[in-house]
């Protein structure tokens, strides 16, 4: 059987690692993926209906994307052949589909599992087209990637896209008891380690296997680990982030929204996640310089200037003394009261510039610089507001014949409260001085 172990150069008889050990036999023995194989899941109704459709398998690493394509193909008796994406090219994705369609001469269907499909290019992507079309073969794809983004719109209306989650706690503490079984003792850690350990492993089963493989072979007879050896014996992985990928865009709404929504605990969190995984504290800065003048606004006129502050104090600092000022502009505008009024004024007001095109402003507030312009009425009429007794002259400032329309409207939070008594108090003015 042609499959990602063999294709590794390994023999059949080569030691495994546990993970390979302990890999599911039937799709019941899979952890964590009852919203798929569970009595109602989708996977489960395709095989009650015996027509298993091309699949892209969406989800986080060490969750059971191999396993259960190859389960898939033992239970529909498809002959199960896996590539990947990154290793091959042109010529294995050609040789595999002439192997399917050989197969398919003699009655033989195929499951073709492509790893990490999304590294394909488009043009490799568009080559799958006429064989998944014309049932040569079962097509599976893997990605950790949001497939909508990473792969061609044309193969992904011929699949469906079946999301896979991270393993929780039960399904992490699951695998150890099975590791446990197979090994005949239990883990050699004390129970406050052995919770450790399932923390370490992020929601990933092969990844935790590793680890629980490598506590087996570093404690030995002796006593049970505690957490101080145990982590000093094992290196702990960086959180799975992708600065480029959706893992950076998903992280950084998160931050955003939850200093949109005034929760400094939540945002503080986002914030820390993202330094955790590499991001650069640069753009973080830009972001928090966006949310002080998208979401706070006029509402507290200080939040623009702490996360410009907090921006630049970095740039001066730079790390890890830098990443305090940037974590103080965090709590400031999370805390800070909202308002979005400005943001959505200059939206308002830029559907309006496209609509009213190349309207001239009225003549009383254009300069004369000249006597000809003056005899043409520009400046005609104008009043200097500094002249008035409210200091507000009250006069139109939109092109003339143009209804005046209402961008900014204050919410009558913060600072933006005494905003909103000014504006009603000028509109008084205005529409008295009209009368």
């Amino acid at each position: 059987m042609n499959d990602l172990f063999s294709a590794s150069g390994l023999s059949e008889g080569a030691p495994q690692p546990l993970a390979d050990r302990l890999r599911p036999q039937t799709l019941s023995d899979v952890v964590g993926q009852d919203h798929l194989l569970g009595p109602d899941g989708p996977l489960r109704r395709m095989l009650e209906a015996g027509r298993l459709s091309s699949i892209i398998f969406w989800g986080p690493p060490g969750v059971g994307k191999t396993t259960i394509a190859r389960l898939l193909a033992s239970e529909t008796d498809l002959e199960f052949e896996a590539i990947s994406a990154i290793f091959s090219g042109v010529k294995d994705l050609r040789a595999a589909f002439e192997r399917a369609e050989a197969r398919r001469s003699t009655g033989k269907g195929t499951l073709l599992f492509v790893d990490e499909i999304h590294r394909f290019n488009k043009a490799q992507q568009d080559g799958f087209l006429p064989f998944v079309e014309g049932g040569i073969v079962t097509l599976v794809g893997a990605t950790t990637e949001n497939p909508s983004f990473e792969i061609n719109g044309a193969l992904l209306s011929r699949c469906q896209v079946m999301v896979l989650r991270r393993l929780d706690e039960d399904g992490l503490g699951l695998l150890i008891e099975r590791a446990e079984a197979m090994e005949g003792q239990k883990l050699p850690v004390v129970p406050a380690a052995r919770a450790a350990l399932i923390d370490m492993a992020d929601g990933d089963g092969r990844y935790l296997l590793n680890l629980v493989e490598q506590v087996y072979t570093f404690a030995g007879k002796g006593e049970p680990l505690s957490v101080e050896a145990m982590s000093a014996a094992l290196q702990k992985r960086a959180p799975a982030y992708d600065k480029s990928g959706e893992g950076h865009y998903n992280l950084i709404s998160a931050l955003h929204k939850s200093v949109r929504g005034s929760d400094p605990d939540a945002a503080m969190y986002w914030f820390a996640r993202m330094l955790e995984g590499g991001e650069d504290p640069r753009f973080l800065a830009r972001r928090l310089v966006v949310m002080a003048s998208e979401d706070i606004g006029l509402a507290d006129p200080t939040a623009m200037m702490v996360a410009g502050e907090a921006a630049r104090a970095f740039e001066r600092l730079g790390e890890p003394e830098g990443l305090i000022p940037l974590a103080h502009c965090v709590v400031h505008l999370a805390t800070a009261p909202k308002s979005n009024a400005s943001y959505m004024a200059l939206k308002k007001a830029r559907a309006a510039a496209r609509e009213t095109g190349s309207l001239m402003p009225p003549k009383s507030i254009l300069n004369a610089p000249t006597g000809m312009m003056k005899d043409q009425g520009y400046g005609e009429g104008y009043v200097y507001d500094h002249d008035t007794e409210e200091g507000v002259s009250g006069q139109n400032y939109f092109p003339d014949g143009m209804e005046r329309p209402v961008f900014y409207e204050p919410k009558g939070h913060g600072r933006e409260r005494a905003i909103m008594e000014r504006m009603k108090y000028v509109a008084e003015i205005r529409n008295r001085n009209r009368r």
